[in-house]
């Protein structure tokens, strides 16, 4: 007597339901808890000291993770903390672009545009020479670590911001710089890679076309998806969407970072600009009931502390303390040298001369201080091993460094500078 085969569908529903696969649905679901947790008690510690939760967050990993606790341990490379990355930074920046003013970028279009190219060149350059000459590092390597440590962390900085409230045009400025120029930080190190692994060819055409792309299309396809976001929940004769307002967040900006990455542009600056869409209906001719927009604003701020909780509490979890402790005292003097010397003359070259946004001393002193560095250049880092390039190991140290050095500082004092500079905003405290 023959055996009857397995139906099909049986045979995939057993393959789908392995045992293997089950415990490591149940550990992960574990792990969102504890993380999610932790993130509770982070806020009610943040709160009560009155600091942002962004630095609570990153301490509270490193006790959690594997050199701490570790009650948490997520590999780098692992398909859930990619996409915990992704989403989470994605919708962090979507979360900006929305406390976004069109009035204030057509005031500060023009430093946001410079300090977000020269700036990212100027601030890369005196951190190579400084990896050069400090760490004696090869010119090939202090490049690539500067064109990383380059740009600003958007995932950072737009939850700061969120907690304290700066004066509107200086926050503002600062997001959007922080937005913009990961596409130019991300050119730049990728162009420099190709030079040194293609035997030194580097052309400044080819890098400024990319530029041109990246920065191009990813406008454009934002402005697209937010125009439809934006007429989808705001014209009267969508009223029945308005209702499903929060699921169509979430849709637009996952479809707009993945149809930007598929085009090879910027996904983040995408994303961005579907929130500046987002943010300002009123001024693009929709309107939305009081209600609802209280509601859609209620959902966006918790699912956006969500992300956060999970990209910083794993970033911290995963801090390699053994590839810090390795470079030692001329590592910290890169980083310092980066936070206190390249960063106030980009800010002074490249926003000083703006007659248009005609910037204050205290304005120009806070944006010379607030320069965070978190997820896109550790992202950049971990490529760059992934890839194998030149001086790869020590990129990285110095990276997770500058992350730890610049959010552990920077971010807990941004309340007090401001303070101390008169730039917190009294109608929001």
């Amino acid at each position: 007597m023959t055996r009857a085969a397995t139906p099909p569908r049986l045979v995939k529903l057993q393959l789908m339901e392995s045992p293997s696969t089950i415990e490591l649905a149940k550990a992960t679901l574990l792990m969102v808890s504890v993380v999610m947790s932790l993130g509770v008690v982070a806020a009610l510690l943040a709160d009560r000291i009155r600091i942002p939760d962004v630095p609570i967050l990153l301490m509270i990993g490193m006790a959690a993770g594997p050199a701490g606790l570790g009650w948490v341990d997520v590999p780098v490379g692992s398909t859930l903390n990619q996409l915990i990355l992704i989403f989470g930074a994605a919708y962090i920046l979507f979360d900006g672009g929305a406390t976004l003013r069109l009035a204030v970028l057509r005031q500060t279009w023009i430093t946001i545009t410079v300090i977000s190219t020269a700036g990212v060149l100027i601030t890369g350059g005196i951190t190579a020479a400084a990896a050069h000459w400090l760490m004696g590092l090869p010119w090939p390597a202090a490049l690539l670590l500067g064109a990383v440590l380059a740009s600003t962390d958007p995932a950072t900085l737009v939850p700061v911001f969120r907690q304290i409230a700066i004066r509107e045009r200086v926050a503002q400025t600062v997001m959007s710089e922080s937005a913009f120029n990961d596409a130019m930080a991300a050119i730049i190190t990728f162009s420099l890679l190709a030079a040194i692994t293609g035997g030194g060819h580097f052309s400044l055409g080819v890098a400024l076309g990319d530029l041109a792309w990246e920065a191009g299309i990813g406008l454009l396809i934002g402005a697209l998806f937010g125009y439809g976001l934006a007429w989808s929940i705001g014209h009267p004769r969508q009223a029945w969407l308005v209702e499903h307002a929060s699921v169509l967040t979430l849709i637009a900006v996952s479809a707009a970072y993945l149809a930007a990455d598929r085009l090879h542009a910027s996904g983040f600056m995408a994303v961005f600009v579907v929130g500046i869409f987002h943010g300002n209906l009123d001024a693009l001719g929709f309107a939305q009931e009081p209600k609802t927009a209280h509601e859609s604003e209620h959902y966006i701020l918790t699912t956006a502390f969500i992300m956060r909780v999970m990209i910083f509490i794993l970033l911290g979890a995963q801090v390699d303390f053994a590839l810090i402790f390795d470079q030692g005292l001329p590592a910290l003097g890169v980083v310092l040298t980066f936070m206190l010397i390249a960063r106030p003359i980009t800010v002074l070259l490249c926003a000083g001369p703006d007659r248009r946004a005609a910037w204050s001393r205290n304005e120009l002193l806070f944006m010379c201080w607030t320069r965070e560095t978190g997820v896109i250049p550790g992202a950049l880092a971990g490529m760059l091993l992934a890839m194998n390039a030149p001086g790869a190991k020590v990129i990285a140290s110095v990276t997770l460094l500058a992350i730890l050095i610049t959010i552990l500082v920077q971010a807990t004092t941004t309340r007090w500078l401001a303070q101390k500079l008169d730039l917190l905003d009294c109608r929001s405290t």
